[in-house]
């Protein structure tokens, strides 16, 4: 179900132009051998390491955890302009200045992040789609994989969080297919002895139903 388009929400999304890297897709070039267009040393201001969410929804995990790792710089996706909006409000709110937000889908990620250029993926609580014939779009599909592979730093990993313990399974047999390896996996997050966890807004809402949440990291063995 589609969210009601928020009051003033032009003039909000101007508002916050200078954390939003360009003017939604119409400025994508979609060659296959275009070059990735950031240089991200030029747009953060240093050469700190960078991090990754895709979906980053209304942007509590993202604030919280940047505000956490002054010394890293990270980029949100969301391609609603519906929800970023509050995502950069947020940060904005926060005064962060190690946060940036692309507004895109992610299979467009390439065109603009250059390869092995980030060490951490975060993907939480990513939509299911839960009936077979969208099974492309879940965002840990082999559609998707391969570029996840390109963007991570040698040594980099993904995290995934989600309440579904079918794209859960999911995920794990395509990563273990696309060959990534698997650890830190965790069936019921709260009850586990992990640390540093930032609970997102469907993480407390699932919490609050008495539901397990479920972890991973996958990362490309040597």
């Amino acid at each position: 179900m589609r969210s009601r388009r928020k009051k003033n929400l032009e003039k909000r999304l101007e508002a916050c132009q200078s954390l939003l890297l360009f003017e939604w897709e119409k400025e994508l070039d979609f060659r296959a051998d275009a070059p990735a267009r950031l240089d991200l040393a030029e747009l953060f201001g240093n050469d700190r390491p960078v991090r990754l969410e895709i979906g980053c929804g209304k942007g509590g995990f993202i604030t919280e955890l940047a505000s956490r790792m002054p010394d890293t710089n990270f980029l949100a996706v969301e391609k609603v302009d519906n929800v970023i909006v509050s995502a950069c409000e947020k940060v904005m709110a926060a005064r962060l200045t190690n946060v940036r937000f692309l507004p895109i889908c992610a299979e467009y990620l390439p065109r603009w992040i250059p390869d092995r250029s980030c060490e951490r993926i975060y993907l939480n609580f990513s939509c299911p789609y839960p009936k077979k014939r969208y099974a492309s779009h879940r965002l840990t599909s082999p559609r998707f994989l391969p570029i996840y592979r390109r963007l991570l730093t040698c040594d980099g990993y993904i995290e995934q969080k989600t309440d579904n313990q079918q794209l859960f399974e999911y995920s794990i047999e395509q990563f273990s297919q696309a060959g990534f390896a698997l650890r830190n996996v965790s069936l019921d997050l709260h009850h586990s002895n992990f640390e540093g966890n930032i609970i997102t807004e469907y993480e407390q809402r699932f919490l609050s139903l008495g539901q397990p949440i479920y972890r991973l990291e996958a990362y490309l063995p040597e």
